[in-house]
Parts: C-alpha cells; sequence; structure tokens
C-alpha cells in the first residue's frame, strides 16, 4: 500500500473509532465525565501516519488491558508502541469506586476527547472527575507531581462552617497519610461533620466523601509527595463544599454530596497507625475543640472572605504547555490597581486594538495588560469571551500567552506574559537600533515563521493575524521572538477595518489584496512576514520614503538589488561583513520577496517558509513577480507603476485577477 492508501487508512479508521467512541460515550450510566483538564503538548508529530497508527494501538492495547480478567488492576493500565518515528507512551486510570462498565465508558470519552483538542500533538492529557489519561514521547510512569498541577474550588459555601471546615481537614489529612501506604494509592473515605464515623446523613447533619488516588506506576514516596502538593492546592477551598486538586501522578477530592456508593469506602485505620510524628501531630490537632480552636477557624473563615481572590494559575502543563481550562478571569480592580490605575508610566504602547500597560500582580508576577478598543454590546462581549477561550488555548515557543481577561469592568481587559525587552521595532528603528546581530537577526526571522505556520496550519482552528508587523513582535529574554494580538482581529465588527491609520506603517505591511479589495486568507499573513524579513535583514523600515527625491520603498529597493545580483547591499551598514555569509543573506532576501509577490497563489504558505529557511544551500525556486503593495495614498504599486484604489484602468501593472491570485 502507497503512503497516500495508508494515510487514507489510518483516517478512516482513526474516524470510525471516534464516532463509536461519541456513541458510547452517550449511552454510560455514570462514568463522571465532568472533564476537569485537558493538556496538549505545543509540538506537533514529525509523522502523523505514526503518531496515529502508535496512538490506536496504544488505545486499544489500554483497553484490553482494563477488561482482561487477568489483570490485577483493572482500573490501571499502560502501554508502549514504539513503530517509526513517534513513539507513544500511554497510562490510563479511573477511581476505584467506578463500575467496570463507567471506567470503559469514562476511557471511551478520554479517547475521544484527546484525540478532538490535542489532534497530532506528540504528548497530550485529560483528567475527569472519573478518570485520566495521558500520552507522550517518552516514558512518564514514575512521574508524580509536576508544573501545571492546580485545585477547583465550588461556589457554594457550607452552612456548618466552623464544623464543615474542621471535618474535611481530617478528611484530607487522613487520606494524604494512608493512601500512600495502601497497595493500590487509593482511598474513598466519609465522615460526618461533627463526629468521628463514617456513617450515614441524618436529618441536617453533614457529611464529607473524600477520595485520594495515585497513578499505580509512582512510588510510596512519589505518591507522598504529589498528594502533600494536592493538599496545599484544595485546602483554600474550604469552606466551599467541593474541591478537587489534580496534579500529573494524583488526584484528591472532598464534597458534601456523595459521589461513590456506601460499599465502596475504604477502611484506612490500619494505614493510620505508626505514622510519622508531625502528621499525627496534624491529625489529632485537628480533632483538638475548645476555645483556641474556635477562635483560630472563626479567624480563618473571616480572613479567607475578605481576602479570597481567585488564584492566578501558573499552569505552565506537564507538557510545556498550559492547562487548557480557558483564561483566568481577573477582576476589574485587581488589574486598575496592578497598573496604577492605567497611569502613564505603566503605558507600555498602543496600536490598532489599544493601548498596553505594565502591571503587577499581587503575587509579583509582571504582566502585559491591554485595554480593547472594541465594542461594549452583549454581543461584542459574547464574542469577546469565546474568542478570548480560543486564544488562550495556543500554545506555541513563538506566540505570547494569554494569561487571563476581564469582561466585567467597564473595558474589555487581555493579561498577557510580560516580555522585558519590548518589540523588535525598537531594535530596528527605535532607540536600541544596531544592538541586534545577524544571528539574533536570522533566530528571529524563523521563530515567527514557526509561530504564524502554526497559528494557520497546527492549531485547531485556522487563525489569520492580518497584522504582522515588528511592533507585533515581542522578544523574550534570549531575544527570541513571540507573537503578538494573534486572534484579535476576528473581535472587530465586520463593518470595522482593522488598519490602523493611528500607527504608522501598517498600510505598508499589509498585502494589497487585502488592503484594498478585503481578499483574506493566510497569505496575508505570508506577505506580512516578508516585509518583516526584509526589515530585518536590511534595518530599513517599509515606510521610510520620501526623505529625498531618490528614496526608494524598501521593496522597490530589495527588488532592484535581487534584479542584479547586488543583495549584499541591502544589508544592515550596521553589521559587521563577518557576521553573515552571503548565501545566507540572499536566501532571506529572496524568500523575503518571494512571499511579498503580487499573487497571492505564488506565495508560499508559511510552513513552506519554514522549511525554506531551515533548509541547506540555495532555493531551487525563486521569487517570479515583482512585489507589488499599497503606498500611504492607499496605491498599489507594483515596480514603476501604481493604480489608486477603485482605479479602472485596464493598463494597470497590479490587476484584480493578481492581487486575488486567481
Amino acid at each position: 500500500m502507497n503512503p497516500r492508501g495508508k494515510m487514507f487508512h489510518i483516517v478512516l479508521q482513526t474516524t470510525i473509532v471516534l464516532v463509536l467512541l461519541c456513541l458510547l460515550k452517550e449511552s454510560s450510566a455514570d462514568p463522571q465525565i465532568n472533564l476537569l483538564n485537558k493538556a496538549c503538548s505545543p509540538y506537533t508529530a514529525a509523522d502523523l501516519l505514526d503518531l496515529n497508527t502508535n496512538l490506536n494501538a496504544a488505545f486499544l492495547d489500554l483497553k484490553e488491558q482494563l477488561i482482561n480478567n487477568n489483570n490485577k488492576s483493572k482500573h490501571f493500565a499502560t502501554s508502549q508502541q514504539a513503530r517509526g518515528s513517534d513513539p507513544v507512551y500511554a497510562m490510563f486510570q479511573c477511581r476505584k469506586y467506578l463500575s467496570m462498565d463507567d471506567c470503559i465508558a469514562c476511557f471511551n470519552a478520554a479517547t475521544f476527547d484527546i484525540r478532538r483538542y490535542c489532534n497530532a500533538s506528540n504528548g497530550a492529557r485529560v483528567t475527569y472527575d472519573g478518570c485520566f489519561l495521558r500520552y507522550e514521547s517518552n516514558a512518564f510512569y514514575d512521574q508524580s507531581t509536576m508544573p501545571g498541577h492546580f485545585g477547583f474550588c465550588g461556589n457554594r459555601t457550607a452552612s456548618q462552617s466552623n464544623a464543615f471546615v474542621e471535618t474535611v481537614k481530617r478528611v484530607l489529612a487522613e487520606l494524604q497519610v494512608a493512601v500512600p501506604r495502601i497497595d493500590g494509592f487509593f482511598a474513598a473515605i466519609k465522615k460526618k461533620v461533627g463526629g468521628g464515623g463514617g456513617g450515614s446523613d441524618s436529618g441536617n447533619n453533614m457529611t464529607v466523601y473524600g477520595v485520594a488516588q495515585c497513578v499505580e506506576s509512582a512510588s510510596k514516596g512519589a505518591c507522598q509527595e504529589c498528594l502533600k502538593v494536592a493538599y496545599g492546592n484544595i485546602e483554600s477551598c474550604v469552606p466551599e463544599t467541593d474541591g478537587r486538586a489534580v496534579d500529573a501522578g494524583c488526584f484528591l477530592r472532598y464534597s458534601d454530596t456523595p459521589f461513590f456508593a456506601d460499599n465502596q469506602t475504604t477502611n484506612i485505620t490500619p494505614f493510620l497507625r505508626n505514622g510519622d510524628s508531625n502528621k499525627k501531630k496534624f491529625i489529632i490537632g485537628g480533632g483538638v475543640g475548645g476555645v483556641c480552636l474556635l477562635l483560630i477557624i472563626v479567624f480563618f473563615v473571616y480572613w479567607y472572605k475578605l481576602s479570597r481572590k481567585r488564584k492566578e494559575v501558573i499552569r505552565d502543563g506537564i507538557l510545556g504547555a498550559s492547562e487548557l481550562r480557558g483564561p483566568v478571569n481577573y477582576k476589574y480592580n485587581v488589574l486598575k490597581s496592578a497598573t496604577k490605575n492605567f497611569s502613564e508610566e505603566n503605558k507600555l504602547g498602543e496600536g490598532g486594538f489599544g493601548e498596553v500597560y505594565k502591571g503587577i500582580l499581587k503575587n509579583g508576577r509582571v504582566v502585559a495588560v491591554k485595554k480593547l478598543v472594541i465594542g461594549q454590546s452583549r454581543r461584542a462581549k459574547a464574542d469577546f469571551e469565546s474568542e478570548v477561550k480560543l486564544i488562550s488555548n495556543v500554545h506555541h515557543r513563538n506566540l505570547i500567552r494569554l494569561l487571563g481577561c476581564c469582561s466585567k469592568g467597564p473595558k474589555l481587559l487581555l493579561v498577557y506574559e510580560y516580555m522585558a525587552n519590548s518589540s523588535l521595532d525598537k531594535y530596528l528603528f527605535g532607540e536600541r537600533t544596531s544592538i541586534l546581530n545577524w544571528k539574533q537577526r536570522i533566530d528571529i526571522i524563523v521563530g515567527t515563521a514557526s509561530g504564524l505556520a502554526y497559528l494557520h496550519e497546527q492549531f485547531h482552528v485556522c487563525i489569520i493575524h492580518r497584522d504582522i508587523k515588528t511592533s507585533n513582535i515581542l522578544l523574550d529574554n534570549d531575544m527570541q521572538p513571540k507573537i503578538a494580538d494573534f486572534g484579535l482581529a476576528r473581535l472587530l465588527p465586520e463593518d470595522q477595518s482593522h488598519l490602523s491609520t493611528n500607527f504608522a506603517g501598517t498600510l505598508g505591511y499589509t498585502a494589497p489584496e487585502y488592503a484594498i479589495q478585503g481578499q483574506l486568507s493566510e497569505k496575508v499573513d505570508a506577505y506580512s512576514f516578508g516585509v518583516v524579513a526584509l526589515e530585518i535583514v536590511s534595518g530599513q523600515k517599509i515606510t521610510n520614503v520620501n526623505v529625498d527625491a531618490d528614496s526608494e520603498y524598501l521593496l522597490e529597493r530589495a527588488w532592484r538589488l535581487y534584479e542584479n545580483d547586488k543583495h549584499l547591499e541591502l544589508v544592515d551598514e550596521n553589521l559587521a561583513p563577518e557576521e553573515y555569509k552571503a548565501e545566507d543573506v540572499k536566501k532571506i532576501i529572496e524568500i523575503g520577496l518571494m512571499c511579498t509577490q503580487a499573487s497571492a497563489s505564488l506565495r508560499p504558505t508559511m510552513s513552506e517558509v519554514v522549511v525554506l529557511l531551515k533548509s541547506k544551500g540555495p532555493l531551487e525556486h525563486r521569487p517570479q513577480n515583482r512585489p507589488a503593495f499599497v503606498d500611504s495614498d492607499r496605491r498599489v504599486v507594483h515596480g514603476d507603476t501604481s493604480t489608486s484604489t477603485g482605479s479602472s484602468n485596464s493598463n494597470a501593472t497590479v490587476s484584480n485577477s493578481q492581487l486575488s491570485g486567481r
């Protein structure tokens, strides 16, 4: 079977599996498939055929282990599949109080969702109330606590607050001590509020239900450490009536509502004896009554209600990506305080989508806060919330991270990671001119291309940036590029252009077919990238014209030098000749010119650009046509000729068909 036939076979097989899993997902009794979090690796598989083949084999193997009577643990399984270039290490675990039918149903839901949310990623995980599924390209079975752990709190406060807090702490503390000592690392217990036993609810009495579980492939010490971290994440939930803590290798939950059957409880008393002295003191201390304890609890509840803020979770996932739960919802007053009331001294800049301010949160984290200039209607806010949730799930090393948002106050605000090195235009054209060396410039070009390729082709929704320019490329501490403002153009009303006349140069970066005719495709970003690449090489701004009678647009100058094989004359004079190789300069310039050709169909895709940038030797296919651009008078210019917008001149060099790529 040829490769194309194999790929079709795999896609068909995967589609059938997903459809079946979807049907099974709907028919289960109570598999507890409330999705708590999902995380996808930002890195895609080298070979999707190998990845899908290995995933299919691993998931089938896991399921067979779960239903196999010879399997010692019917609620836990691991599998390793190593065909080709993309091996798969997989792990599944469900809570032991689930029936086998519900465990399988939770597995089916997990395999369905992990493919749906993390298609083509070389690693991913999904966690539900009832189960957990993870796969990676490397072995991870002994991992327990990893960056990305966090807690979920309910939104209902217990009526018997003081006694409830005490009982929850006892339940969680006992689980933390006992579970690492139990074979299989699992326990489910319940305690009556105000009592020591585990009887059923009666009258108005409350009962606390708790469960703790570690992955069975972890060590006892790893389980202890993971539950310790989980306890730290869940303890702030009380006196809310339910809470959960999720980590790479453990799960901790409590609730005032039963989520397992009475006959599924575990007798943990034997495992609480001979514990270390610190944990004994903690358990005993949790049961000591008296005036002092009551005063402490009252103070805790009072402090909790006054100071509780929704915690900013630094959610760097176990896969190198943020946990995909959507953005943190910040309160307006928190961001107002962090930016000193959006003061001028904290202002970092402004662009077509709004002003940006530096902010320092109460935990000391520095962020960038953007005030969006979009409508405040109910429809606008609904679009904002859905679009921001999408953007927050975009994770790539060359894309700025969206940490959170605010839509409850008088403004719509976005909270981003802060880039201390500011934007690329400051280094090329601003006060920091000539700082960037040749290697840094190449890294910025390649990184920007990689980020755009991810937005266009590797994320599950194609996102066209529409406004790539040097001021929208930020630099991290290692001078690596991070693209900002992606996805924001989709928030603008349909009758509003995203082009900003307040920021010089936007029209210079914009493809003619989009600026004049509104025709949008991924090739619009390719055009803008080509302009940026030429700016990085030359140190010349696209709009630096009309300074004198002999001045040229950057694209005009680049094409003239290219035609005369004088590429090196375009290189920024601040760069020393020994910093770069002539063939590297020629390649970058020619790629830039390929991206700015008049016809969109002649421009390469961004994934093709990445391949060209990383390939060795000269280009096989060179630019075919002069670049076209829109000047400050909104004229399409091509070579030595131009046409004003709306011109009907049939002799115009750039025709409508050229602009549209037809």
